[in-house]
């Protein structure tokens, strides 16, 4: 089995370095719960790039405006036709923020006005590893109100071939899962064990 590396998507607009530690509290989770053998390091990788092409699994996120270039929009669009995988996460947690207005806009206009929609809380990924028999876990910031102060039921995807091609979260999991991979043990709950579903479905679907 070949090493599964996370893939972190670099863009010429906004702020897309955020939340530096949290590739490696998931990866250290891939560890603690499966027999995935994993690359310890993320790679960031341009979205004009055609590395992106080689990567099981793509993160993005970020505070400020989205809007891709050209080559951008095209190796977007062919990565996720292709079979891709990319978890989208809004850091502002704010329906009506920029991240969120403008990357909605971005995927209106690579796929369609139509094609980010509610997946149902009984979706597979909620059950790829761990169970979440009530959809997608809460978030500190929801519950602590920063934010749009909603707590966000569902999430959103663009579903090609019967799959999700684009995860997309308002709930701002980089943040809640942004912190020492050392300090889990103080958890009741791990929180990043939804992560392991995004990343097992993205593998296994």
């Amino acid at each position: 089995m070949s090493k599964f590396f996370f893939t972190r998507l670099q863009y010429n607009s906004g702020d897309w370095n955020t939340d530096q530690r949290m590739p490696s509290n998931l990866l250290n989770s891939l560890v603690e719960y499966t027999n995935i053998p994993i690359e310890e390091q993320e790679r960031v990788v341009p979205l004009s790039s055609p590395k992106i092409f080689s990567s099981p699994f793509c993160y993005i996120s970020g505070h400020k405006l989205v809007q891709f270039d050209a080559q951008e929009k095209q190796n977007f669009k062919q990565y996720v036709e292709n079979g891709g995988f990319v978890f989208a996460d809004d850091c502002n947690h704010d329906i009506d923020g920029l991240f969120a207005k403008s990357f909605e806009n971005q995927m209106a206009d690579i796929f369609g006005a139509d094609a980010l929609v509610k997946i149902p809380n009984t979706h597979p990924i909620y059950t790829s590893f761990f169970e979440f028999e009530d959809g997608p876990p809460t978030t500190s910031q929801e519950l602590n109100g920063w934010g749009d102060d909603l707590v966000h039921e569902y999430l959103k995807a663009i579903i090609i071939n019967g799959r999700i091609g684009v995860l997309y979260s308002n709930k701002d999991y980089g943040c809640e899962w942004d912190y020492d991979f050392r300090n889990k043990r103080w958890l009741a709950v791990d929180n990043t064990r939804f992560g392991v579903n995004i990343i097992m479905y993205a593998l296994n679907s």
